[in-house]
């Protein structure tokens, strides 16, 4: 369908409103830099990012281990785009309650998601852990686990697995389970066994969190959610100052929320990131994300072989003698298919 055009006086409203944001930031901005000339501010301090609130940040400093105080910063005019995860330097104005960020450190990590035009856009920084979430029910597919795993290695971040709701496997789902369990055991990959209702496993969970910044990814109805509110009983009580906060006036521009494991270790949640998918993805860059066919590319017969029936095929060879498992194979070639 063509977008409808907009009557002058909508599209004059439109820019009254976008100049009206442009003059509030512009403002915040200006203030921000007055703070800096006027001597008021204490020295400057590592802090991370918590939250994004339009031209505003929300952010903990790095040295309150138990990240308990939470504070609303301006951002100095050129810092660019600041996202939830990312640490900066900042400083806090006693008079008023509030901070100013002045710089910002080099990111380690970007995950990233295509916006509404499909351009990228990062969405959070500094991300050392992807949680992938499946559950007995809905009923997992390994090629759904293999897309978020492939968009980890694309993204050079480590990945652990965790079968939740353990407590529903029955005599209907164990071997069908345990199938789909063994092949990512079998390959090397961290997966864990939980249950909130039973408590099973939750401690392992907390250990595999610790002192990493997370986030959880897997499809709907896999009790990623529930986990999140297990591991973190204050992250409801936040979410309802941020409530409160957006509506006292001030708009969020971004969902992502930083929460913190009283034992060491944060989490970032937020739906925009739970099913992040590929796009803009070559097929080589799909094939490295199998980890067991990553050794055997460039070793085909001819360099443009794509794995389907071409004689010399390395990745064909390698499921003939067992090394590759056929369910992986067919999951890579479904891949390819939906880029």
């Amino acid at each position: 369908m063509a977008n409808r055009k907009l009557s002058r006086r909508q599209a004059w409203r439109v820019e009254k409103i976008q100049k009206e944001r442009a003059d509030r930031a512009a403002k915040k901005m200006h203030k921000a830099n007055q703070w800096l000339e006027d001597g008021e501010l204490e020295p400057e301090q590592e802090g991370l990012v918590t939250a994004h609130f339009g031209t505003q940040v929300e952010i903990v400093a790095i040295d309150d281990e138990k990240r308990e105080n939470h504070f609303r910063c301006h951002m100095r005019t050129n810092l660019g785009s600041l996202v939830t995860g990312d640490r900066v330097i900042w400083r806090f104005h006693p008079k008023h309650g509030l901070g100013v960020v002045v710089a910002v450190l080099p990111r380690t990590s970007e995950l990233n998601r295509p916006d509404a035009h499909g351009r990228e856009r990062t969405v959070a920084a500094n991300i050392n852990q992807i949680v992938v979430v499946f559950a007995p029910y809905p009923e997992p597919h390994g090629n759904l686990i293999d897309r978020y795993l492939v968009a980890a290695h694309a993204l050079n971040i480590p990945v652990c697995l965790v079968l939740n709701k353990v407590d529903r496997i029955n005599g209907n789902n164990q071997e069908k389970i345990d199938a789909l369990t063994g092949i990512y055991e079998g390959l090397g990959y961290p997966l864990l066994k939980v249950s909130k209702a039973t408590g099973e496993g939750m401690e392992t969970l907390t250990n595999q969190l610790s002192e990493k910044i997370s986030i959880f990814v897997g499809q709907s109805g896999v009790g990623k959610s529930s986990l999140v509110n297990k591991l973190l009983p204050n992250a409801q009580a936040r979410v309802g100052d941020l409530s409160e906060a957006k509506q006292k006036g001030t708009h969020t521009t971004t969902t992502a929320q930083l929460f913190h494991f009283p034992g060491g270790g944060d989490l970032i949640d937020s739906p925009g990131i739970r099913e992040f998918g590929l796009w803009h993805m070559e097929p080589e860059q799909v094939l490295e994300g199998f980890i067991e066919m990553r050794e055997l590319i460039g070793h085909c017969k001819f360099r443009d072989c794509r794995h389907q029936k071409e004689p010399g095929c390395a990745i064909l060879a390698a499921e003939n003698d067992g090394t590759i498992l056929p369910e992986r194979l067919a999951s890579y070639r479904q891949i390819l298919q939906t880029l």
